[in-house]
């Protein structure tokens, strides 16, 4: 029972960390947006309305859902872009 704990401890952890680690990603290339309208946190990526939720943790963790099945927030960090 203990190592079950643990191996949940543990998948949680990576799985908030990879949240993160996107979030950190496109506040650097501020494709990002968030506000706290009507006691509710709206968030955009890209310019595309992804997610509003009461609290600002299930806001970002949904928006990672919403972005990545739509194809938005793709990391371009490290990418040659042709402008």
């Amino acid at each position: 029972m203990q190592r079950i704990r643990l191996d949940a401890a543990a998948a949680a952890n990576a799985e908030d960390a990879e949240v993160w680690r996107w979030f950190s990603g496109l506040l650097e290339e501020r494709r990002v947006r968030w506000r706290y309208m009507f006691s509710r946190w709206v968030v955009n990526v890209d310019r595309v309305h992804v997610a509003t939720e009461q609290n600002f943790y299930d806001a970002i963790r949904m928006a990672k859902e919403a972005a990545t099945r739509r194809g938005l927030g793709l990391s371009t960090i490290g990418c040659s872009r042709i402008r």
